[in-house]
């Protein structure tokens, strides 16, 4: 499987990436703070945002720079994500589906659609992101329906896909599709294709959500949708669950990431408050009770982040990293959702108003555990990961616990 490239050729010295997480700070305190709950609250697209993103870059954040990119090390972009997160999850979900699709083709796409589309992508003037899920498969990829039959110079797509983050407002998706339906094992007969919303697929509705709200997630059609045969990702059929999959460890770093940053922000809300809220004559974090909450969550968020940075480093050096990503994704993400649930409880009953932002932390907080691979999923790979590097044995490395392989 090819990777991203090691950290060492990113063309970021770490005082050039101060410099990038300075202006990314300033940023998120002028622009996106002081929209957040409005536009949460309204579930309004954040346009002027995401015009403010394509500028700083956001949507080439990992995409080489010979393609126009930044060419930040998967490291660097966790940090950007945890820092955007720790205020509003939203805008970040916009670039990272982007992004995981940019990946799908840097890494496995043709001279001429590395050529073509990366530019494109780093730039924003095309944005979307990946469409795999349907009405009927979410984790189980393979039992997606959306075909693509072959028909001379181009494919004919039929199907349905659904949760498609930017399928209002993005204009391109990676399409997982069944090219051959009766291969198997199953994901022999998938491939990915590159759809532009030019050609002409409709959007039928977009999805109501608890949280995670401004960024759209939309229900697409597929009628006899036509898609030139050059857009198969690779120019290869059969190789579109392996495309998927590698894209799919970068998405989990920036989930991992968007569950820190929830971690740090509920944590950093909470310990405000405590020390501004009194009661029974003293500000609560005098109580050993509130103490022991904020003892957790700061454990809690700095173990989620050393995940994040063991997954990122493995990922920046071109491993394998699918065992460390899902175990920083686990972990990440139930601590974004224990860390919010703590800090209402610190709250009271404010943290139960939307005077405060702590309730959209709990909002939000969910669909980590969901997104990118179901927790339940996450702790199914981690465990053939464990069984599959031990060689069939338990051996511990000394420097930690991560199993060796023979």
């Amino acid at each position: 499987m090819v990777q991203a490239a090691p950290a060492a050729q990113t063309g970021w010295s770490s005082e050039d990436e101060a410099q990038l997480f300075e202006a990314i700070q300033r940023w998120i305190d002028r622009e996106v703070r002081p929209i957040a709950k409005q536009f949460d609250h309204a579930d309004e697209y954040p346009t002027a945002l995401v015009e403010q993103m394509r500028e700083l870059g956001l949507f080439g954040a990992t995409v080489s720079q010979e393609y126009g990119g930044l060419g930040l090390s998967a490291a660097a972009y966790a940090k950007i994500v945890e820092m955007i997160s720790s205020v509003w999850m939203a805008p970040t979900g916009i670039f990272n589906s982007h992004l995981i699709m940019a990946t799908c083709v840097e890494r496995f796409g043709t001279e001429e659609q590395k050529r073509h589309f990366l530019p494109l992508f780093a730039s924003g003037e095309l944005r979307g992101g990946l469409a795999l899920t349907e009405p009927n498969a979410g984790s189980d990829l393979q039992s997606i329906r959306t075909t693509a039959r072959l028909d001379g110079g181009r494919y004919i797509v039929n199907g349905t896909k659904t949760w498609i983050t930017n399928g209002i407002h993005g204009s391109c998706f990676a399409l997982l599709v069944k090219t051959d339906p009766q291969a198997q094992p199953r994901h022999r007969g998938m491939s990915v294709l590159l759809a532009e919303k030019g050609d002409g697929f409709s959007v039928s509705r977009k999805l109501k959500k608890l949280g995670y709200k401004s960024i759209d997630s939309a229900e697409l059609i597929f009628d006899d949708f036509e898609i030139p045969a050059d857009r198969l990702v690779g120019g290869e059929e059969g190789r579109g669950f392996q495309q998927v999959a590698g894209g799919l460890e970068l998405g989990r770093i920036n989930v991992a990431a968007r569950g820190v940053g929830l971690a740090a922000g509920a944590l950093r809300d909470a310990l405000q408050y405590a020390q501004e809220r009194e009661a029974f004559g003293k500000p609560i974090v005098q109580h050993q009770s509130i103490q022991i909450k904020l003892a957790d969550m700061a454990t809690r968020a700095e173990a989620a982040r050393l995940l994040v940075a063991k997954a990122a480093a493995k990922y920046d050096r071109g491993e394998r990293c699918d065992l460390e990503a899902g175990m920083a994704k686990l972990f990440g993400s139930e601590a974004g959702m224990e860390n919010s649930a703590q800090a209402l409880r610190i709250f009271g009953g404010y943290g139960y108003s939307t005077e405060f932002d702590v309730e959209r932390y709990y909002r939000d907080a969910p669909l980590m555990c969901i997104g990118e691979g179901t927790n339940e999923i996450q702790k199914i790979i981690i465990a053939k990961q464990l069984v599959e590097r031990s060689g069939g044995s338990l051996r511990w490395s000394n420097s930690g616990p991560v199993l060796m392989a023979r």
